[in-house]
Formats: C-alpha cells, structure tokens, sequence
C-alpha cells in the first residue's frame, strides 16, 4: 500500500515508519513539521529504503497537505502529527488546538476533496486512521477499565484537544461519509522517546546523577504499552480493522509512576553503577503534582486481540530493561535533544498565571 503517515517523525509515527516499510514492505511517505519533539534521526533505519520518502510540512496547511496528496496519492492515512505533552499544553493551549483540533479539519477536509477526485478503486479501498490517547477518557478510579465505549471527560488542554479531534473524526465520518478509524492507546514508551516524558527523563537523569522528579506521591497509575507493539497494532487495524469502528490499545501493565521510577532506578544500578554512590532510588525527589492530574488509566483492549488477534509482545519489565539499554547504547540520539532540553519543570500553573 502507499501510505502517508502525518507526523512520522516523532517517537510513535517514526516506530509506525520503521515497522511499515521494514517489517511489512510497505511505500511511506513521512509528512511531519518538524517540531521540538521529532528528530529524523529516528528514521535512520529506513532512511535509504527505496519505499520511504520524506516530506516536510505541517498537517495544518492545506496547500502543503494538497501537493502531498498529489504528488503521493495515498491509498490510507494514518493520522499521528499532534502535540502531545500534557505538561506544555499547561503552559500553553495554543499549540494543542493548532495541531490537534485544526491540523484534524484540515486533514478532513483535504482527504474529502482527494477521495472526491480519486479513481473509484481507490476512494472504494481508502481508510483514515486517526490515532488518539485513552486521556481523553479522563480519570478511572480504583478499578474499571477504559473501552471503546468510554465517555469523554478530558482533564487537559491537551486530551481536550485530542478530543476535539476525535469527535471531528467521528463527525465527518457520519456526515460525509469519510472512511475512518479511531484508535486509543495507553501511555507508550519505549527507544527513541523524547526525553521530556517520565521514562527516557528519569533514565537520562540517573545517568547524569540528577534529582527524579516525581509527582505528587507517585501513586498516578498508568497502562504501559511498548511502542513497538502499538505500531503492530496500528498497521492491523489499517490492514483489518472494521471502518468506522474505534479501537483501544493498552500494555495491560498498570503501574503507579513511582513504581516504574524505582524499576528504572535498579535496572540503571546495575547496568551503570556510580562507584561510591548511594542507590539511585535515594535521587527520588517528590514535586508539587500537576494540575488535574488523572489517578488512573487503564485498558480494556479485549476487541482489538478477539477481532484482529493483536497481542502484546513485549510485557514491562522486559520492556523497561530493553528501553534503559537503548539509551545507554544511543547517546549520539538522546545527547543533542539533551542540549536542547535538559529536563526543566514545565506545566506549572504560575506559568499560566503570568501569561498575557
């Protein structure tokens, strides 16, 4: 298949660029902004692949959007360009609703006019994927599972924006007839992560010997999925997935943050122990939690494995152990964004305050 991934060069859209031109042999064209987050040093391993090329434009843009329908022209979509740190939507919403909400409608409608013109055959087979987050869903309680289902109630600017998208998705498909898919993952991890989200900034910190940073308690629970697992899933429900259904995605790996910070801190004991250092879990340092944080997220993903037969390959501790070696065989990845980003507070709600 031809088909165009928008913002496959951030951590989830370039593993879905590496697993569909290497592992399925499939002709991709990478439509990414470029922004802070994405680094076209994560599609390296497919870089000179004669099915993949690159595109540099930004998902808002409809004449940039245009030419590479044109020039392309996809038989499927898969929708990842977002803005994705909850902490950075604190500071500021804007971006968010830019990339998340106006960058979905003009995907929207550069997709309904393509399939307007297209040949029969290729309007009749064509999909859009839109990828989301189970944040959207907002906070579970001590028990409970997020499903396909769920109702709405995002927390942030951030899964408030992902939201929108996901009702304009849902919109034009019932209006215009659009050929869509939503799928809604848990929280990802895995190699070539940027260093502002909880796992690759707590691995870079014990490296350097810096404090952790922990929210609140630590008592915040989270669904981990293997990001390699997820883009498997992704190009299943592309492949196979029903259109106009929903799909969640999930690691089945619920664990509080202050766990997996811990976990983190042993694996980093012993693959680079600090001579005459205490444990690393002594750099564990508790901050002032973020506003509206969710307690818990968790996932029923029981209809992507019964319709589909997805599974997840690669369960959290052997996924940690293999993301902690990854960073510390990869500092010619991590180092320049290290420079750019060297781990500050964002998020904090003085920062909103004095604001214009």
């Amino acid at each position: 298949m031809r088909i165009l991934v928008t913002g496959g060069a951030g951590f989830i859209g370039s593993a879905v660029c590496r697993h569909l031109v290497s592992e399925r042999g499939e002709e991709v064209l990478n439509f990414d902004k470029l922004t802070y987050a994405a680094n076209l040093a994560s599609l390296a391993p497919i870089d000179a692949a004669p099915g993949y090329r690159f595109v540099r434009g930004d998902v808002a843009d409809p004449d940039a959007l245009r030419a590479a329908f044109a020039a392309f022209e996809p038989e499927a979509v898969m929708h990842l360009a977002a803005e994705t740190h909850v902490d950075r939507s604190i500071d500021s919403a804007r971006p968010f609703v830019d990339a998340n909400v106006v960058g979905v409608l003009t995907l929207l409608e550069i997709v309904r006019e393509y399939l307007a013109r297209a040949p029969a055959a290729l309007a009749q087979g064509f999909r859009l994927l839109h990828v989301s987050t189970d944040e959207v869903f907002g906070s579970l309680g001590a028990e409970g599972f997020f499903h396909e289902a769920s109702p709405y109630q995002p927390s942030s600017p951030y899964s408030a924006s992902k939201a929108a998208g996901d009702h304009l998705v849902r919109a034009w498909a019932a209006t215009y007839g659009l050929p869509t898919i939503v799928a809604n993952c848990s929280n990802n991890y895995g190699p070539y992560q940027f260093p502002e989200k909880l796992i690759p900034l707590t691995i870079l910190n014990g490296l350097e010997g810096a404090p952790l940073p922990v929210y609140g308690r630590g008592q915040n629970v989270r669904d981990w999925l293997f990001v390699e697992d997820h883009a498997r899933a992704l190009a299943l429900i592309l492949e196979r997935g029903t259109v106009g259904e929903t799909y969640v995605i999930g690691g089945e790996a619920e664990r509080a943050n202050l766990e997996v910070v811990e976990a983190i801190c042993d694996l980093l004991d012993q693959a680079a122990p600090r001579k005459g250092a205490p444990p690393r879990r002594e750099l564990i340092t508790y901050v002032e939690d973020r506003p509206g944080h969710d307690h818990r997220y968790a996932i029923d993903c029981r209809k992507i494995k019964r319709e589909l037969g997805w599974g997840q390959e690669v369960d959290l501790e052997a996924g940690l152990a293999r993301t902690v070696r990854w960073y510390l065989d990869r500092a010619d990845w991590w180092g320049p964004l290290r420079e750019r980003y060297s781990g500050q507070r964002l998020g904090r709600l003085a920062t909103v305050a004095s604001s214009p």
